[in-house]
Order: structure tokens, then sequence, then C-alpha cells
């Protein structure tokens, strides 16, 4: 079973940073990682993509915060971070990571899946 843990959210000022982490429990192979954030009142609408980074190491983001956040990752940690510079007040979402990829359900059963975190709250704000 995979699991997914999100930490690092929080109250920050605009023009400041913050660091989102996002860790797996279980094994999943050739993992796509991405990270979404849903803003205050648009809880009815799809979750924004903020961006994603896939197996091979590429990474692309949504225009609204390309040069200022940054996805990495720690394949030895299953972890993947999300740095976030320069924050405006647009930025207040709560973020998801998501993690996809193959997973061997059982003997001879490997299914593409995809889990989700819990959601962190980031609030820019003066």
């Amino acid at each position: 079973q995979v699991q997914l843990v999100e930490s690092g959210g929080g109250l920050v000022q605009p023009g400041g940073s913050l660091e989102l982490s996002c860790g797996h429990s279980g094994r999943v192979f050739d993992a796509k990682w991405s990270w979404y954030r849903q803003a205050p009142g648009k809880e009815g609408e799809e979750r924004e993509l903020v961006g994603e980074n896939t197996s091979d190491g590429s990474t692309k983001y949504a225009d609204s915060v390309r040069g200022r956040f940054t996805i990495s990752r720690d394949n030895a940690k299953n972890t993947v971070y999300l740095q976030m510079n320069n924050l405006k007040r647009e930025d207040t979402a709560v973020y998801y990571c998501k993690i996809e990829g193959d997973v061997v359900v059982a003997a001879h059963d490997v299914r593409n899946l995809e889990f989700w975190g819990q959601g962190t709250q980031v609030t820019v704000s003066s």
C-alpha cells in the first residue's frame, strides 16, 4: 500500500519562501510526481496543476509559478519537494502532492495507479 505524507505548509508574508515536502511509503516504479493546489472558494473546481516531475527527471510548471517554484526529488528518500520563492497572495491554497506509477498489487499483477497526499495549507498574507 502506498501512502503519501505532506509537510511544510504555513503562513508566510508576500515575497517570502516556503518548502513543501511529500514522502511516500511503498514502492512505485517509474514514478511521476505532481503538485496541485486548490485556492479558497474554488473547492468545487478541479485542482490546479502547479508542476510535475517525471521519472526521467524532466520538470514542467504552470505559467503562474514558473521561475518562482522548483520541484526536486530525492529518490533515496522517496520524497519530492516544492520550493516556493517570492510567494504572492494568489498562491494561497491547499497544496496536494500526487504520485503516479506502476505498483505491484499482487503476484504478476502490476497496475498504473495514483495516490494523493492529504494536503497542506499555504497562506500568503501580511
